[in-house]
């Protein structure tokens, strides 16, 4: 459930920033005062992946996604961006939800898993919606624990 990997502050219901590389700093930031990781090391990581492609999915949603040592467990990160910004996604629309995935560097297959359920969760028009309209972190988390349990899948 990808839920669990968001736990209390690891979500920012509203960042304003005003580019990709802003956002993914704040990511960073805010994986650094949740989770074992150093903020630099994270941005570094996240940069990297970017760098192969971009991970703006469609939608106004992106799931950067890193392997980072110092973790032991997939953990995520996830902001709401005020106003959107361009993140190169495939749609060409610019992102407002952002997911990012940050799994140990052995994570393999898991790491990969994890990537096509926060997608197939963030697919559906009504959670992004109400995702959208949450209004603070609580309600962020409750949604995405509800509507990313296995039946809903």
């Amino acid at each position: 459930m990808i839920g669990d990997l968001l736990p209390a502050g690891s979500i920012a219901p509203r960042l304003t920033a005003s580019n990709k590389r802003q956002v993914l700093a704040t990511i960073a930031e805010i994986a650094a005062r949740a989770y074992p990781v150093k903020a630099g090391k994270v941005l570094d990581a996240l940069l990297e992946r970017e760098a192969l492609g971009a991970t703006g999915v469609g939608h106004g949603v992106a799931i950067p996604h890193a392997r980072l040592e110092g973790l032991n467990r997939m953990r995520g990160v996830f902001v709401r961006v005020t106003p959107p910004v361009d993140f190169g996604a495939v749609d060409d629309e610019p992102v407002d939800l952002v997911f990012a995935l940050l799994s140990p560097p052995d994570s393999g297959s898991d790491h990969l898993r994890a990537l096509a359920r926060i997608a197939r969760a963030l697919r559906s028009a009504e959670l992004r919606s109400q995702l959208r309209q949450a209004g603070g972190c609580d309600a962020i988390q409750a949604l995405l624990v509800r509507d990313t349990r296995p039946s809903a899948a």
